[in-house]
């Protein structure tokens, strides 16, 4: 019997960061038959007048429009963007234009590729042009060309948990405890403690430092420092950037 997806249509999810293009971000929506296409407007760079002109073209074709205010040269700020909008669609289609934005928004956007299930794609151009303020860098489209997948480690769910606790209980005094970890996974019901069931306060040690601790240190996301007879831990900005970039792990808030 069928299940309630299976008779919803999956849909095509474009994702493009805004840069100074218009047939490199057009032509691949009408050729994939996009249904939605995610804008990423830059909040740090100039609007030309042809990008409205694009949407209203791509308004015509009968796309659906969304768009995200963003900083396109932050490349965590791109990279944690398309990662969420790709989990909300996890069970759609989605493709990522890796060609039509400035050169950090195209690493972040790499990135976000490598790290999730969406497809990477470069668009190359018939012609190039210079004048991106008054017209688009590029003109026309010989091909879109898929990347090669190279997937890449990210950290997982109950990582990221724990990043979030500490960057939310931290304060200019005061720092978490392996002990206050402990007590969040098991309050949260995190997996590497809910699957396993420890039987004593050892083995929830030990649990925490191999499965969380230790691959976050060695990943540069956390520092442990001793103070007395106690050890700290704190976010590195390394650690911060990536609680950025991978906030959609954590579980949703529900509505009040």
């Amino acid at each position: 019997m069928p299940t309630t997806r299976s008779l919803e249509r999956i849909s095509e999810v474009h994702i493009a960061p805004l840069g100074y293009e218009y047939d490199r971000i057009l032509e691949p929506v009408l050729k994939y038959d996009a249904d939605i296409l995610y804008l990423l407007y830059g909040t740090d760079t100039s609007t030309p007048e042809y990008h409205e002109a694009l949407q209203q073209e791509l308004l015509n074709e009968g796309i659906d429009i969304r768009t995200r205010d963003i900083n396109l040269h932050d490349i965590y700020d791109v990279l944690g963007t398309v990662t969420t909008v790709t989990d909300q669609h996890r069970e759609d289609i989605v493709r990522v234009n890796v060609s039509s934005g400035p050169k950090l928004a195209t690493v972040g956007v790499a990135l976000a590729c490598m790290a999730t299930d969406a497809a990477g794609y470069h668009v190359h151009p018939e012609t190039h042009n210079h004048a991106a303020a008054s017209s688009p860098r590029t003109e026309g489209m010989v091909a879109a060309e898929q990347l090669p997948s190279y997937p890449l480690e990210t950290p997982s769910e109950d990582q990221v948990r724990v990043l979030n606790f500490i960057d939310e209980r931290s304060t200019s005094t005061y720092t978490p405890k392996k002990s206050d970890l402990i007590t969040f996974a098991e309050d949260a019901e995190l997996n590497f403690i809910r699957k396993r069931q420890p039987g004593n306060e050892k083995a929830k040690f030990a649990l925490l430092n191999n499965q969380i601790i230790e691959p976050l240190v060695d990943n540069g996301y956390l520092q442990v420092e001793s103070v007395g007879r106690t050890k700290q831990i704190s976010l590195t900005d390394t650690g911060k950037n990536a609680l950025r970039a991978f906030r959609h792990k954590l579980p949703e808030k529900p509505d009040r």
